[in-house]
């Protein structure tokens, strides 16, 4: 059985052109995603899921803005537009993302309180979604991340990988970024600072 999976990182409608939260280009991925998952046996795929009223939507703070930065009782937490909400159809994956492969979906950032980028913690750094123990009880050490967006959750997700010690590598020509405020170079930098494979 192979060591390696492929996690697809939030390929869903309100990251892609036209949603609520889009990633310029968030939708061009999706055909080399699909290509790539192919010559994998194992694919894991992560779904934003949150509740209405999230804690991390600007429309849950009177006042405020998308993108500013509030503190919560975690750290710095941006605020974002309302996004891939339970159920909707912003919440769905791209309709020509194939999904037959797929082994498990992650969903997170269901907690009202607590935001979620990385496919292995909550945003809290303590709340895990037991990625990492799926992964280590299927003998699994060597990951590829692809999706969106580059430097949130694939950033994240890829960092805490490889604290966990998983072998990491993000293909970036599989995945588009939001670049906040140079947000992009600043994750790039540090992913590779860390060890991640950048591809």
């Amino acid at each position: 059985m192979s060591n390696k999976a492929l996690i697809v990182i939030d390929v869903q409608n309100d990251f892609c052109p036209g949603g609520a939260l889009a990633v310029a280009g968030g939708d061009e991925i999706v055909p080399l995603v699909n290509d790539i998952a192919a010559g994998f046996e194992h694919v894991i795929l992560t779904q934003d899921w949150h509740a209405q009223r999230h804690s991390s939507f600007a429309s849950s703070h009177p006042g405020r803005q998308p993108f500013e930065t509030i503190r919560v009782a975690y750290g710095d937490q941006t605020l974002w537009p309302d996004h891939c909400i339970q159920g909707s159809g912003g919440a769905n994956f791209h309709p020509d993302l194939n999904r037959m492969k797929a082994e498990l979906i992650i969903r997170k950032g269901f907690r009202p309180a607590i935001d979620s980028y990385s496919a292995f913690f909550e945003n809290d750094r303590i709340t895990p979604t037991g990625l990492a123990g799926y992964l280590r009880e299927r003998g699994i050490d060597d990951l590829t991340l692809v999706g969106l967006a580059t430097d949130y959750c694939v950033a994240y997700s890829a960092l805490d990988a490889v604290a966990q010690g998983f072998r990491t590598r993000v293909r970036l020509d599989a995945c588009r970024a939001i670049d906040l405020g140079g947000s992009l170079a600043a994750m790039t930098e540090r992913m590779r600072q860390a060890g991640v494979s950048l591809a």
